[in-house]
């Protein structure tokens, strides 16, 4: 019996030394980064592990506020320029959502031609390419430099509201 007992020994040695070997032969230097979810998501999961995670909580005063400036997915200081400018134009339809302003015929004042217009704010930026303005006569389409001088106007304004608000 003390040969079993012995070689069971010598066996049980030999498997524990091949198996704590195993950690030299390989370089983990190279290997790829675990990951791992961030420690906010795993406490609510610890916490709300069979139940539905509430909308908000107390702690959700002291996460990042998404931007003021939107309404919808368009920039706020862009709409709000966009109604002010072409004031004289009729609203027909508009869409804070998907950012488009509709008018109908109108005449500027101190202007002869009516004009029509269609507005696409696109971009919840304060940015020229967030803005596209298609501009109609009962003639057909309104001149380029026509089309450019309205966008300038209503970015002018758009950066006038900012400037107002952010002096609050």
């Amino acid at each position: 019996m003390d040969k079993a007992r012995m070689a069971m020994g010598v066996g049980l040695t030999a498997a524990l030394l091949v198996q704590s070997g195993c950690s030299v032969f390989g370089d983990r230097r190279n290997a790829p980064p675990v990951d791992t979810p961030p420690a906010e998501e795993i406490i609510d999961d610890l916490i709300y592990q069979d139940r539905r995670r509430p909308r908000s909580t107390i702690w959700d005063l002291f996460r990042a506020r998404p931007d003021q400036g939107q309404v919808g997915a368009v920039n706020k200081y862009i709409w709000n320029a966009t109604l002010e400018t072409l004031d004289f134009l009729p609203v027909q339809s508009v869409d804070p959502f998907t950012g488009v302003i509709t008018t109908g015929y109108g005449t500027p004042p101190g202007g002869g031609r009516s004009y029509r217009a269609t507005i696409l704010v696109s971009d919840p930026a304060l940015d020229a390419r967030s803005l596209n303005v298609a501009l109609m006569t009962r003639g057909g389409p309104a001149p380029a430099a026509t089309v450019r001088a309205i966008e300038d106007a209503i970015l002018t304004r758009a950066r006038q509201l900012r400037a107002q608000d952010s002096g609050l």
